[in-house]
């Protein structure tokens, strides 16, 4: 990386963490608004691939689910919003360039996972009570799937996945065409989607989903794969990615 593109990642965490000191009320809303943002993606890409699933053509929904899916990072990097699983990347990167303490990462992460639950609930729930397009018996096999992955398995998806994930977000601060931005958020969010890898924050919004709709679920396993989840997304943004990137340009 050279020093224009560390300096644009650094003084983006300087920046928010400026901003949450600041103004802790508009910090908190662009989270939420972030988690509607996931909520989107996570009702146009589940929408899509039920509707593939029941004509039989499981396989074109997944890519379709995949691809949709990149509405959230897109919006997000376009109108603006605050995701915990990008900040792990971004205040990651601003702590090892030393441009922002790591006390302000933290507080910067734990703002932003309740500001993206919150958002991520309000949505989906407004979607359950919608009808939810009819897609209780996807939800429902969707739910099996996720709360069935052994932890390492799990672990290991959600560092891939936030791998993925930051690298999108990247390629927001780094591009400057709007075309740009598009094509490269796209391939590298419909990449994890179509892996089967674990966001976090995804997550909230599809085990709201399913909670309300599915009869049965445990609380305590979902309560645990959110936990997995969540260690290996950070793990992925900032040590996998934000750390060897900031080495790269460390001559700088």
């Amino acid at each position: 990386m050279n020093y224009e593109d560390v300096q644009k990642i650094s003084n983006a965490a300087a920046g928010k963490a400026g901003l949450l000191a600041s103004n802790a009320g508009k910090y908190f809303v662009r989270a939420v608004m972030a988690g509607f943002f996931i909520g989107v993606a996570m009702i146009f890409s589940n929408v899509a691939g039920n509707v593939f699933s029941s004509n039989e053509l499981p396989a074109w929904g997944k890519f379709l689910s995949a691809v949709v899916f990149s509405i959230a990072v897109l919006l997000i990097s376009l109108v603006g919003g605050e995701l915990f699983t990008g900040n792990n990347l971004v205040m990651a990167f601003g702590a090892f360039d030393k441009k922002v303490a790591w006390k302000d990462a933290g507080k910067i992460w734990i703002v932003s996972y309740i500001g993206n639950f919150v958002g991520c609930v309000i949505l989906s729930l407004i979607f359950v009570w919608a009808g939810a397009s009819g897609t209780q018996d996807y939800f429902a096999g969707i739910m099996e799937t996720k709360l069935s992955i052994p932890v390492g398995q799990m672990f290991f998806r959600a560092i891939l996945c936030n791998f993925f994930v930051c690298l999108g977000v990247l390629c927001g601060i780094k591009l400057k065409s709007e075309a740009a931005k598009f094509l490269m958020i796209v391939m590298c969010i419909s990449g994890f989607v179509i892996s089967g890898f674990e966001h976090c924050i995804a997550n909230m919004a599809i085990f709201t989903v399913g909670f309300a709709m599915v009869p049965g679920l445990s609380a305590g396993a979902m309560l645990k794969s959110m936990l997995v989840v969540t260690i290996g997304n950070m793990a992925g943004g900032a040590l996998l990615l934000a750390w060897p990137l900031r080495k790269m340009s460390a001559d700088q």
